[in-house]
């Protein structure tokens, strides 16, 4: 990064899971420009202080009280301070900080997402179930308290990137691209065999077990489609899903007056976090430049919903509002979870899902905790079906 006038100070939430090691990689790769302020991770003690020790981090968090002792004893003599639970992780997230990368998975990241907001600072948004569960709160606490929301997804970073502020109400659509997972040409027949093992092995990118099998089941399209209604305000149907396997354009932004801007680039999610964590600089990364000359063919159809119903369950409960998408991701992680332990099918997932949507009572939002009860209930009724399906 050029031009830094002194070291940005960072908090990293969920810095063992895949996007929180890669920022950990892109700041040690950029040691001058950058002082860690905390670190924080649910069990893995000893990454956690291996990282807190490499970037010198003021504090690292674990957030499994168990682990506490492991993580102590391994940064016992480092002046690195210790700390263990769910008050600990806010806490930190409350820590001052230039840039908080929040990159918890799933809906537990929201309570240190808000408390990160609330200091008004610059939010690398890795974790969509955020706003997927609190939109509508999230983007009132940012406005309220002068945070800015930078997309880390590749999708939203690349409309980020590309959409014109000063000619927003010129937008005609925008358009979020999907690989199409693994299975985009598999006879339904087939997909009934899947492996957790197959399902997380992403053909283009390098992510944890949960997104990868959400990619695969293109639920992870579904979220995406409400966190760009939530980051950016555009009506929902003007938000668009389109098939392109080789994961080279991120997303694109069509204009009313016929033109249509894209962002490209390399399918490695340190262009993003970078792209958060200079931001409104860039920095340098070891991402590969683009060869298109080499790629030589891009190819695009349209997502089968057929095959995929994730998508069109994601757009029904941004329609309904409420509860609607509260429920679609709890049910969503307690099926994944299920099919990760085999205890469910891979066409089980979408199916539990859509069940517990039909079985739950829709509710207004009032609030965090009215979002934090309706995820526990709705965690509660998902797992509570899962003794009735068959793998």
């Amino acid at each position: 990064m050029n031009g830094a006038d002194s070291p940005r100070s960072v908090t990293i939430l969920g810095s063992t899971g895949s996007v929180g090691c890669n920022t950990v990689d892109l700041i040690a790769r950029n040691r001058e420009f950058y002082r860690v302020v905390a670190l924080t991770a649910n069990s893995a003690a000893t990454e956690l202080a291996e990282q807190a020790l490499l970037l010198k981090a003021e504090l690292a968090v674990v957030a499994d009280e168990r682990c506490y002792g492991d993580l102590k004893n391994a940064l016992s003599g480092s002046g690195i301070e210790v700390a263990a639970g769910a008050e600990a992780l806010v806490e930190a997230a409350r820590r001052s900080a230039d840039v908080v990368m929040a990159a918890i998975v799933g809906a537990a990241g929201l309570p240190c997402t808000l408390a990160a907001i609330e200091q008004g600072c610059v939010i690398g948004l890795a974790n969509k179930e955020t706003l997927v569960c609190a939109g509508r709160l999230m983007i009132d606490a940012a406005r309220a308290h002068g945070a800015r929301l930078i997309p880390v997804d590749s999708e939203h970073n690349a409309i980020f990137q590309v959409l014109e502020e000063r000619h927003r109400l010129a937008v005609s659509h925008i358009t979020l691209t999907a690989s199409g997972g693994p299975f985009r040409e598999w006879p339904l027949a087939k997909m009934t065999q899947i492996t957790p093992a197959e399902a997380v092995a992403h053909p283009n990118w390098d992510m944890g077990a949960k997104i990868s099998v959400d990619s695969a089941t293109m639920m992870n399209k579904g979220l995406e489609l409400i966190e760009a209604f939530h980051l950016f305000g555009i009506p929902e149907e003007k938000i668009e899903i389109l098939v392109h396997p080789q994961s080279v354009i991120h997303s694109l932004v069509a204009y009313r007056d016929g033109s249509v801007l894209a962002q490209l680039g390399q399918p490695d999610m340190r262009t993003p976090i970078s792209y958060a964590l200079a931001w409104p600089r860039r920095m340098s990364t070891p991402v590969a430049s683009l060869d298109l000359a080499r790629i030589a063919a891009l190819t695009f159809e349209s997502p089968d919903d057929e095959r995929f119903p994730a998508m069109k369950l994601a757009r029904e409960s941004l329609q309904n509002g409420g509860s609607a998408p509260i429920v679609l991701n709890a049910a969503n992680e307690i099926a994944v979870e299920a099919f990760l332990a085999g205890e469910i099918g891979f066409l089980e997932i979408i199916r539990l899902v859509e069940r517990t949507l039909e079985r739950f009572p829709h509710r207004g939002i009032e609030d965090l905790e009215t979002v934090l009860e309706l995820d526990i209930s709705a965690r509660r009724d998902a797992s509570e079906q899962l003794s009735a399906i068959a793998v």
